[in-house]
């Protein structure tokens, strides 16, 4: 069990952190949803071709994400069982009520979205199927068998509606999660209108990076060749993203240490002691600084696809580590101080119990088991050609 250690003065309900590692992870998956759907709108939308051989892996990235970001809450509230009651008795004025809308209307946008996507899989099976496998897949058609050239330029045109309609779903659903910190007033370092779109730019670099690097693992384990004009673009995207993340970022403290209002002096101590590590150094020193400076060499100076992957994944990483850590610093950091202004508490997370670590790693795996079953039905890189993707 940690002890924890307290300076200065604290009110009684203080001394202990309450919203724990689930409440980090919320926020961590949640994003991942945003920055895969985006990647894959850049193809479908945007018409980015690099992208092409990413599109659907990272639209059922996104929708598997999707399925396990609220479940941290869950294991965080004493009664989950009543987590509906937001839904079913609503109240508008509910920050919390508004964002279950919010992830609904976004989950039946991804998918529909994943659905007319993969028909013309779906009805190639139908087609070569027999037995108890073909009636999996005709109700997984939902009896629409149609693959003419104009079928599937109809389905194109509300594959692009339907990813035009998620990109500000996505934008909103992780800037909401931003503004559920940022408009408690009663904390000075969640407080600020910059929170939502920190949130958002750190979702959508975390996104990014988390496609490239489970893209690399799935090629390497799948023995196929990586596409690396495909790589290159999306570290590109990566880099423009993580300039503006971390320069807001920088700005937000910054901002604060200009001002130095009296909060300052007590959230100045935080920052340098209990989160000197993992907001000074791993934060800002090591996952920010050299992920900014090596993704600019990997976007413009020439070199080998191979070293250009390599580079790339290992700052996809750290990004990775970065985004975490960012979560972890806002929302373990916001509750390390009193509201007096004069006294610090602390907290270590356990690895057993209901919101210990081992649950958050079992929570954090469950969405790439569900992307690999996912595969074994409806597959990321099947080589049909869809004719409708040219329109």
């Amino acid at each position: 069990m940690h002890e924890i250690v307290t300076q200065g003065f604290l009110f009684p309900n203080e001394i202990h952190v309450h919203w724990s590692i689930m409440i980090v992870l919320y926020p961590y998956i949640t994003g991942l949803v945003a920055g895969a759907f985006i990647v894959s709108s850049l193809y479908h939308v945007f018409g980015v071709k690099e992208l092409k051989p990413i599109a659907k892996f990272s639209l059922v990235g996104a929708f598997c994400f999707l399925l396990f970001a609220c479940t941290p809450l869950l294991f965080h509230l004493g009664h989950p069982e009543r987590a509906l009651n937001i839904m079913f008795t609503p109240k508008f004025t509910s920050a919390m009520s508004g964002f279950g809308y919010i992830y609904n209307f976004y989950l039946i946008v991804v998918l529909l979205e994943i659905w007319f996507v993969f028909r013309p899989y779906i009805v190639k099976r139908v087609k070569e199927s027999a037995g108890i496998v073909k009636g999996f897949y005709f109700v997984l058609a939902l009896g629409s068998t149609d693959v003419s050239e104009e079928a599937l330029k109809i389905d194109h045109k509300i594959t692009m509606f339907l990813a035009s309609i998620g990109i500000p779903s996505a934008c909103i659903l992780h800037g909401y999660v931003g503004f559920l910190f940022g408009s408690l007033k009663s904390n000075p370092w969640w407080s600020t209108p910059l929170m939502p779109v920190i949130f958002l730019l750190s979702a959508i670099v975390s996104g990014i990076s988390v496609l490239a690097v489970t893209y690399v693992i799935v090629m390497k384990f799948k023995k196929q060749p990586i596409d690396s004009p495909c790589l290159k673009s999306l570290f590109a995207y990566l880099w423009a993203f993580f300039i503006l993340d971390i320069t807001l970022e920088s700005m937000e403290v910054v901002t604060m240490l200009y001002e130095s209002h009296e909060e300052w002096h007590i959230i100045s101590q935080m920052l340098t002691q209990k989160l000197g590590f993992s907001y000074i150094f791993l934060q800002m020193a090591v996952c920010s600084v050299i992920p900014f400076i090596l993704l600019g060499f990997v976007t413009l100076k020439k070199m080998k696809d191979s070293t250009r992957n390599i580079l790339g994944i290992l700052c996809s990483v750290m990004i990775l580590v970065q985004v975490l850590a960012m979560r972890w610093n806002v929302i373990i950091g916001g509750q390390l101080f009193s509201k007096s202004l004069r006294g610090l508490t602390s907290y270590a997370p356990t690895f057993l119990g209901r919101e210990g670590l081992l649950v958050a790693i079992i929570l954090f795996s469950a969405p790439f088991i569900v992307m690999y079953i996912f595969n074994l039905i409806l597959p990321y890189w099947d080589k049909v050609e869809v004719k409708a993707e040219e329109y």
